[in-house]
């Protein structure tokens, strides 16, 4: 099994994952999905929803289907669940992961440029970000539905380096989510994962990424790389 590479040097280029890993969110949707399940009355397989973290909305339908058949009502559910979470947002605000900010600042004073690469679809990570006063912070952003196979495959990561013009191995990826390191390392990116909901597995602790508690603690590592 190859080892996931480690950063020796400063980045060219940081891609920041969302939901989970800037923003306080992941929590919030497995509780409004919950509450959607509930107030359906569906029978639902709640092991399902670890595996939907960090998946794009199409991946996450198709892993429903197959657990619980074509008629099962999805489009519903995850209609039900996004007005939940809408209805949360519009009432509480969207908290924004702690040490964030002072990273972004320090990127800025580095003229370090990012680029957000979210499986939200892009116009509802647009306007997430907006709300959070975070989009004006990244020079370009691609959403879930912009690329044809979802993280864990690489297609995401790479779209991200060309928006900014930056070859994939001089990429930095900040990920919550398995796939979303699983996705950096297939696209030869470098990945350091901040875990959210869930810990790593042991089969991705094999390839030993770099695993950081904190965004405060990956500006710390990041400070004392070379240029």
């Amino acid at each position: 099994m190859t080892r996931a590479p480690r950063p020796r040097r400063l980045p060219h280029a940081v891609v920041f994952d969302m939901d989970g890993l800037m923003l306080d969110t992941e929590r919030l949707a497995l509780r409004c999905w919950t509450i959607a399940i509930e107030r359906l009355g569906l029978e639902f397989d709640a092991a399902l929803m670890p595996a939907m973290i960090g998946r794009n909305s199409r991946d996450s339908r198709a892993l429903v289907l197959e657990r619980h058949g074509h008629d099962f009502p999805i489009d519903r559910l995850m209609q039900a669940s996004q007005d939940t979470y809408d209805a949360m947002v519009a009432r509480d605000g969207v908290a924004v992961k702690p040490g964030l900010v002072a990273l972004l600042d320090w990127l800025d004073a580095k003229h370090i440029p990012r680029v957000v690469a979210t499986s939200t679809r892009r116009t509802r990570a647009e306007a997430k970000l907006a709300q959070a006063s975070l989009l004006a912070r990244f020079a370009a952003l691609v959403g879930g539905d912009e690329v044809e196979h979802g993280k864990p495959e690489p297609d995401i990561f790479l779209l991200a380096a060309t928006r900014v013009g930056v070859a994939p191995a001089d990429c930095i990826v900040l990920e919550d989510s398995e796939p979303g390191v699983r996705g950096a390392l297939a696209a030869g990116m470098i990945p350091i994962m901040v875990p959210d909901v869930l810990p790593p597995s042991a089969d991705l602790l094999a390839r030993d990424p770099l695993v950081l508690p904190s965004l405060a603690a990956v500006q710390s590592h990041l400070a004392a790389l070379p240029a």
